[in-house]
């Protein structure tokens, strides 16, 4: 059975063939993902504040490792936020991603200032969305990631129609979506199981993966009068 029936049963729609999924994955360098409906269900507390889950961690960790099983190199990745998200602040640090961009009105700007930064062009990056603000840097990602919602079907409807995904998850906001793309990712690759072993079995393979990841050193940036800039954490 095809890893993407698996998908595909659970409800997840995919909207280009399995081939050219996997073709264009083949061609991405970098993982970006927007932080609150997509880490989160998108509730604030009183402090404008959210959290994040182990499970979507794990995942991030795990598809970071397939990645470098099959190019032997880290991804870049980065959250790109519209909000001062404390949570992803403390993610990013602990998880060791490249960079997180937050108060970010319009995400080109981040997404640009990524591309200058690691040398990239936006047709590489992979992108987990949710939401409306989330669409100029659909619009010119290479593979999209979209995490429908019941209660915005007319958004689905619009996403769908103008192609702005390659894939819409089964899993919605706060129901470990992040988890669903990294795993639909891994298999993609034909890593899956190869990384689920190694990583049990604390391979050479992932100590050296371990220690590039930890060497990595986050950025943190904000945008000020429409130009992005480095902000102390």
């Amino acid at each position: 059975m095809s890893v993407f029936k698996i998908f595909e049963d659970n409800g997840g729609k995919f909207l280009i063939p399995e081939k050219q999924f996997v073709e264009i994955l083949g061609t991405i360098k970098a993982f970006v993902f927007d932080w609150d409906g997509v880490f989160t269900n998108g509730e604030k507390d009183h402090e404008l504040q959210s959290r994040f889950n182990e499970v979507d961690s794990m995942g991030t960790n795990l598809l970071r490792f397939a990645y470098f099983l099959k190019t032997g190199k880290l991804p870049i990745t980065s959250i790109i936020s519209g909000e001062n998200n404390k949570a992803a602040f403390t993610f990013v640090k602990r998880e060791c991603f490249h960079s997180t961009y937050f108060k970010i009105a319009n995400k080109m700007e981040a997404a640009d200032h990524l591309c200058k930064t690691h040398n990239i062009k936006p047709h590489e990056i992979a992108y987990v969305f949710d939401d409306v603000l989330d669409l100029s840097l659909a619009q010119r990602s290479g593979l999209r990631i979209y995490i429908p919602r019941k209660a915005n079907s007319l958004l689905n409807a619009h996403v769908i129609k103008h192609q702005l995904a390659d894939y819409l998850t089964f899993s919605t906001s706060g129901q470990f979506a992040v988890r669903e793309s990294s795993e639909l990712i891994m298999a993609s690759y034909n890593l899956f199981e190869e990384s689920i072993d190694q990583r049990v079995a604390y391979s050479d393979n992932y100590k050296k993966y371990i220690e590039l990841r930890r060497a990595v050193s986050p950025g943190f940036y904000t945008s000020t009068e429409g130009v992005i800039c480095e902000a102390k954490i």
